[in-house]
């Protein structure tokens, strides 16, 4: 969920993004539905790849982070404060109007804030995994290793699941913008398509070759296998979510339009959305789709979309973004209070008294 400046924005990436976040969406609307459902292999289907394919993304855009001081605090400010503010106020969400029991707060990230703390952690190894040599590999070793983490233990900050994803974001690492270009063409649209394609028919046979519970990545205590079986279906399950992913990235458009400028706000849609999916389960949608399957699964899915669009929009995303990054927004105004300042004094002083370096000031400022 890392953002791109202003001035280097890729509207390419940006619709991935955005198409992803919406797909995040959707998945999580369509938790609502009953497992037996219309929904089922649409749900598994997505699940092989949508996360993996976010995950990529933002290794990709993770690429330049080191251990420097300005990188640290803006790791503090964007991932850190975020994920405690929205950790309380979820609690307090489920607890006051779900009427749900409080898990460990904070340790234990509730639905669906283990991302935040992925990220974290993540970007940590950044300068450790991306010089490595087969980095990729590595992070699929820990990937696999990390399943036998204690069922119980692995509450902890959610770090089954932030082990089993790594592979995705080493692998966002190791891309390069050249790497990217490949992607882009028809030629390459059409062996995405074929192998999303694959995927589907993978996905309708779920139940034969592995289970949902290796899409969330749990502990290999959760399942009822051979360590030999538990990780080799691991692996399986990274590999389709490797190759779903990249073709997930040859079937993104290139239009720099409303969609595309609307990719700047997947943080902003990724933190408040859990809110709002939350509410359509405690208004009692689950009960309503039982008795309206196709109809429920239509009206999860354009609840995902109004939802997504609606948080993304440029009015909301503006007014929320003093929210998700307070600090971000007391730095800007400091800056245009001492940028304000510098330009008031030239004027009192006038352009001939103006000290030589004040203009320089009023510019970094601004």
């Amino acid at each position: 969920m890392a953002d791109q400046s202003a001035t280097s924005r890729d509207p390419w990436l940006d619709n991935a993004k955005m198409a992803l976040i919406l797909l995040v969406v959707v998945g999580h609307a369509w938790e609502l539905l009953p497992s037996d459902g219309p929904r089922g292999q649409l749900y598994d289907f997505l699940y092989l790849w949508h996360m993996p394919a976010f995950v990529l993304i933002s290794g990709y855009l993770s690429r330049g982070f080191e251990y420097a001081p300005k990188r640290m605090w803006q790791l503090v400010r964007t991932l850190v404060v975020p994920y405690i503010v929205f950790e309380a106020a979820l609690a307090l969400f489920r607890l006051w109007v779900g009427g749900e029991r409080l898990q460990d707060l904070f340790t234990d990230p509730h639905f669906p804030l283990w991302y935040l703390p992925a990220l974290v952690v993540w970007r940590l190894l950044t300068p450790l995994f991306r010089p490595l040599w087969g980095g990729v590999i590595v992070a699929a070793g820990v990937s696999v290793a990390g399943g036998f983490i204690d069922g119980e233990m692995s509450q902890l900050m959610d770090i089954a699941r932030i082990l089993g994803f790594l592979p995705f974001f080493v692998l966002g690492l190791k891309a390069t913008p050249e790497m990217l270009g490949w992607l882009r063409g028809r030629f390459p649209a059409a062996v995405g398509l074929g192998v999303l394609g694959v995927l589907w028919l993978l996905a309708g046979s779920l139940d034969h070759w592995a289970d949902v519970a290796y899409l969330y990545y749990r502990p290999y205590d959760y399942l009822e296998a051979s360590n030999i079986t538990v990780m080799l279906t691991r692996l399986m399950v990274v590999t389709a979510g490797m190759v779903g992913a990249v073709a997930f990235l040859t079937l993104v458009p290139r239009w720099n339009g409303w969609f595309a400028r609307m990719g700047s706000a997947t943080l902003i849609v990724y933190l408040f959305h859990g809110f709002a999916v939350k509410g359509l389960e405690y208004a009692g949608f689950s009960d309503w789709v039982d008795g309206h399957t196709w109809l429920g699964l239509m009206a999860a899915t354009l609840s995902g979309v109004a939802i997504t669009l609606g948080l993304a929009a440029p009015p909301v995303r503006r007014l929320l973004q003093h929210v998700v990054d307070p600090f971000g927004t007391a730095e800007k105004e400091v800056r245009e209070a001492v940028g304000l300042a510098v330009v008031v004094q030239e004027q009192e002083e006038g352009p001939d008294e103006a000290p030589a370096d004040a203009h320089q000031g009023a510019l970094a400022g601004r």
